[in-house]
């Protein structure tokens, strides 16, 4: 077995549960699984993985047998999971009933096959699954050929005319998912439209491959692919009315069905956090909260139902909705104080999100240090995107990572500084071909500003910016810049002399008190 394949049994056996390490060794302690159970005890006991301890520690192992062994084994703990998750995944138990009836079919025993069958497609429709429906379709089908019955064409005739049903139900599905990927790889490079020119490329790419549908017709899937659909591409275009629409709408097909909610858990998931999204962008605080715990009861389900996935996905998107709950309130204090409680596994935790999640989490930390006026500690946040290698995923933040790194560094004193990072940042905003007005007023602001300036010049200057920066905020494209920084605020702040942090705060407070 290749060290690869060998490190991959490694992280297998280390990412059980307890009880799921004791079903395994409950399901193969027969004699004959000695050597199995024996290698599974020493795996999962060792720090890293190591040949030459297992062969130490499990003598009843010879050297040549253990490449063959670990292979094996690999394939025994999958299928241990694969019974233990058995009666809590619908999707799992379907498969097996489809399993066991072709066994049953190919022993010619049709009319218990047949039961199975009906069993089966059942249970699919209960949880609209339909890849299942349609490959238990199929059997049915091959069930008809094998014996006689009196009504067979008229069944014949059902069963095709569900197959049909059924395979354009998938079609949709197809169409919308591979739509959305498409706009979800177009957002991830370059985030909110910029411009007029972006706007009609991403109404091209959505109205040119939108199939004509009814939606009337349509299955929870099918609804579930299109909302989701709708949400990305309003999103994308800063249209956050329509998207918290159709998020209400994509929530509201799981209200109630504890059935679906378990067999859909992680799009149940995401329903809520495009939900959240919406209000929080809306500002609709009250709304927020009440979705937030709806999202933190989930919890509470059955630890069988929470995978690795599954909680790391509830992690992900509690985290970064406490965050954006704080910045609502303007409470980045209290967002500092949570970071610090957590710094320990924060880093770890960064890791195991997804490249996109990750700078987006980077730049929402360093933002919270920026608005409690530690810009120290903004700056190192920043840095971790600034010097990532991926710069072409989410160029806006990239951009905008710069813009506030600029203005911690000005903050700081660091004038020297100031004339090398604004010429930095022109070049990369220019190479990504995302240097508009907002930025240009910014970085022109920065680079002329001098040591000697006068206090009341420098107000004036900071009046003139944020007047500038105000008309920009109504505009259709430049008003995406303010998604990112509350530059406003800071500029208030400058020209108030007060804290950053008291100048959101009160602002919150009246939009939340009239949200």
């Amino acid at each position: 077995m290749s060290k690869e394949r060998s490190d991959s049994l490694f992280l297998l056996i280390k990412s059980l549960k307890k009880s799921e390490k004791r079903y395994f060794n409950l399901s193969n302690s027969g004699t004959e699984n000695a050597k199995y159970t024996h290698l599974f005890s020493v795996i999962d006991k060792q720090k890293k993985f190591d040949d030459d301890e297992i062969l130490i520690k499990a003598p009843i192992i010879k050297a040549q047998q253990l490449s063959n062994l670990k292979a094996h084994l690999y394939t025994k703990v999958l299928e241990s999971l694969r019974d233990y998750n058995s009666s809590t995944l619908p999707n799992i138990r379907i498969r097996d009933m489809v399993d066991h009836a072709e066994i049953l079919f190919n022993k010619s025993l049709y009319t218990q096959c047949a039961e199975v069958i009906k069993k089966a497609k059942k249970m699919a429709i209960k949880s609209d699954n339909l890849e299942m429906q349609l490959e238990i379709l199929k059997w049915e089908k091959q069930m008809l050929t094998r014996h006689t019955v009196r009504d067979s064409l008229e069944r014949t005739n059902k069963v095709i005319r569900e197959i049909e049903e059924t395979t354009t139900r998938i079609n949709h599905i197809n169409s919308f998912s591979n739509l959305q990927f498409k706009l979800q790889a177009m957002y991830k490079k370059i985030g909110f439209i910029r411009n007029e020119s972006d706007y009609k490329d991403i109404n091209q790419v959505f109205n040119s491959n939108l199939p004509l549908f009814n939606e009337a017709t349509f299955s929870v899937s099918e609804k579930i692919s299109l909302y989701t659909l709708y949400i990305g591409y309003y999103f994308f275009i800063q249209d956050f009315k329509k998207g918290y629409q159709y998020a209400k709408r994509l929530v509201e097909l799981f209200s109630g069905q504890k059935t679906l909610i378990q067999s859909r858990l992680e799009a149940y998931i995401s329903s809520l956090n495009y939900l959240l999204i919406a209000q929080n962008k809306l500002l609709k605080y009250r709304e927020f909260q009440n979705t937030t715990r709806e999202l933190r009861a989930l919890y509470t389900l059955p630890s069988a139902h929470l995978n690795e996935n599954i909680k790391l996905k509830l992690q992900k998107y509690t985290f970064v909705h406490e965050f954006n709950r704080l910045f609502m309130k303007g409470d980045f204090r209290r967002g500092v104080n949570l970071i610090e409680r957590i710094m320990p596994g924060i880093e770890p935790f960064a890791l195991q999100l997804d490249p996109h999640s990750r700078v987006i989490m980077y730049f929402k930390t360093a933002c919270l240090y920026f608005g409690n006026d530690d810009h120290k500690t903004a700056i190192i946040w920043l840095n971790k995107i600034i010097n990532s290698h991926e710069v072409d995923l989410r160029e806006d933040i990239h951009g905008f990572a710069r813009i506030v790194n600029l203005i911690s560094h000005y903050e700081l004193g660091n004038m020297e500084l100031i004339e090398y990072y604004v010429r930095s940042t022109y070049r990369f905003l220019l190479k990504k071909e995302d240097l508009h007005q907002f930025q240009k007023y910014i970085l022109n602001f920065l680079v002329r500003l001098k040591t000697n300036i006068t206090e009341k010049e420098l107000e004036k200057r900071f009046e003139t910016l944020r007047n500038n920066l105000l008309l920009l905020s109504k505009d259709p494209y430049e008003k995406r810049a303010f998604l990112y920084f509350d530059i406003i605020s800071w500029l208030e702040s400058k020209i108030e002399k007060r804290p950053v942090q008291n100048i959101i705060q009160e602002k919150a407070a009246v939009r939340l008190t009239n949200a």
